[in-house]
């Protein structure tokens, strides 16, 4: 039996966003548990769908004694704050250093985090928490699909895992397989790693991964498993990051370091041969709606992907809401968008009544503004409800205060899910919990960018992905990147950066 120090910290950042992830972020539960640490931490992530859980159902499986740490996570934004960053690392390092010796220690990371004074923020966590515990004993963490692999990363972990699937259904799956590779090493194996990074960037609306040329990428990285290698790994990462080491990448490791090699080799080739493969068609706000309005069946679901929260978009963007009113669009609902002060009006008014109110369009970026309308409170809700779909099996959320806004006064059906904490719509419970049957409706617009398809598209006649207004780019040339090293393509079959 191995004594295995277990916590986490997760964070997904897009440089480009206006907000920050403060301390307070993270200490929120909205649609992952808040900030937690010892004990309570097991209570907190119980039963949800998070690499975390997994790792800890497969060591306590196998009677393994597991000490927690401390684990946090907040919604995607900008930099996380030093004081947030310096906090949580604090705590984990400072209950290794009570707490120990250890036999291994597991992390549940994000792999795109970036801190206010570290762009590497896995790098540098991982860093000192080998500080405490040494090079002597393994130290193992699983990743996101968008993780922007370093090699500082690579050097301070003994194993890593990423998740396969986007929408990612295959969380608590990744952190098991990482626990089977530690088993080997608790075991006495000694595995070598290979490391490669893509020469160019892929935007997230190209990398869902039943799409071409991902399915085929993926279904090689599983081949090469079952061939023998031990693990490997594709990251697809997450391109709103201005840092060095944004972009793709394969990680593979074997006890084999020729093996290792040879199949790293193998995995980024074939991920450089699918370049000009990969799809980035995006619609305009007008043209997406006039097509969802002409399909003879529903739900069309039009995705919001540049107001993705998920992705570091503010959720409070309109331009989809514009164009469903400017073209009569009916029996038409969007969600989620966050405006916790029209939220808190509805809540006050009542149901049936009208509010005039500016809504959405006060997160201050360049060129927003809200909808200003009428628009009568149809339900209010308390944003605590379970969600359904595979993805976020066993989170229960809380959104706070949220209400179902009608467009009043307008010749037009549509409805509009308003939220007070920001959550990515990638599942049905956020239009039921409000009163709005999704299967009933002719459009749906969802602020995500590929997680929705996880539980949507088995009700969708149709998905468009929209290029309106947001924080979370899905077009990377002309973006003014900084830091990214020099000659990296910004998008498939894309001009190289050039640094300034």
């Amino acid at each position: 039996m191995a004594r295995i120090a277990v916590g986490g910290f997760q964070h997904e950042t897009n440089t480009f966003s206006p907000t920050l992830a403060t301390l307070e972020e993270f200490e929120k539960h909205d649609g992952w548990p808040g900030l937690s640490r010892g004990e309570a931490m097991f209570d907190a992530v119980a039963g949800i769908n998070i690499p975390i859980e997994g790792f800890i159902q497969a060591a306590r499986d196998d009677g393994h004694d597991l000490v927690p740490l401390a684990w946090g996570s907040a919604e995607p934004s900008s930099y996380v704050t030093e004081e947030a960053f310096e906090t949580i690392t604090g705590m984990l390092c400072e209950d290794l250093a009570a707490k120990g010796p250890f036999d291994a220690v597991y992390l549940d990371l994000h792999g795109a985090m970036a801190v206010e004074h570290h762009e590497d923020g896995e790098g540098e966590t991982l860093a000192r928490v080998r500080d405490v515990v040494g090079f002597d004993i393994p130290v193992v963490n699983s990743l996101d699909l968008h993780a922007n692999v370093t090699e500082r990363m690579v050097q301070m972990s003994s194993v890593m895992t990423i998740f396969r699937t986007y929408p990612h259904i295959d969380m608590d799956v990744t952190a098991v397989r990482v626990y089977r590779q530690l088993q080997r090493i608790l075991a006495g194996e000694t595995m070598a790693k290979a490391f490669r990074k893509s020469p160019f960037l892929v935007p997230l609306t190209a990398q869902w991964t039943d799409a071409p040329p991902n399915r085929a990428l993926y279904d090689m990285v599983m081949a090469e498993e079952l061939d023998g290698v031990a693990n490997v790994d594709l990251a697809l990462a997450f391109p709103p990051a201005d840092i060095h080491d944004c972009g793709p990448a394969v990680v593979a490791y074997d006890p084999d370091p020729e093996r290792a090699n040879a199949v790293a080799d193998r995995v980024i080739g074939a991920f450089i041969d699918a370049e000009s493969d990969f799809d980035n068609a995006l619609l305009s706000p007008d043209d997406a709606v006039q097509r969802a309005m002409g399909h003879g069946a529903g739900p069309v679901v039009l995705a919001d992907a540049q107001d993705n929260p998920g992705a570091g978009g503010t959720s409070d963007t309109v331009g989809v809401l514009v164009a469903l009113v400017r073209n009569g669009a009916q029996k038409a609902s969007i969600a989620l968008l966050n405006d916790p002060e029209v939220a808190m009006m509805a809540h006050q008014a009542g149901e049936g009544s009208v509010l005039s109110v500016d809504l959405g369009g006060k997160s201050g970026q360049d060129g927003q503004a809200p909808f200003n309308g009428d628009f009568r409170v149809e339900r209010l809700g308390d944003g605590v409800f379970e969600c359904t779909g595979e993805m976020y099996r066993g989170v229960t959320t809380n959104l706070g205060p949220m209400a179902l806004l009608k467009v009043a006064g307008a010749d037009c059906d549509v409805s509009v899910v308003v939220s007070s904490n920001r959550f990515q719509n990638l599942d049905q419970a956020c239009f039921r919990h409000i009163g709005v049957e999704p299967t009933e409706q002719q459009i749906l617009v969802v602020k995500s960018t590929v997680h929705y398809r996880a539980d949507y598209d088995p009700i969708a006649a149709e998905t468009l992905t929209v290029e309106a207004p947001g924080a979370h780019p899905c077009r990377l040339v002309g973006l003014p990147y900084k830091h990214l090293r020099e000659g990296v393509r910004l998008e498939p079959m894309g001009p190289e950066h050039q640094v300034s």
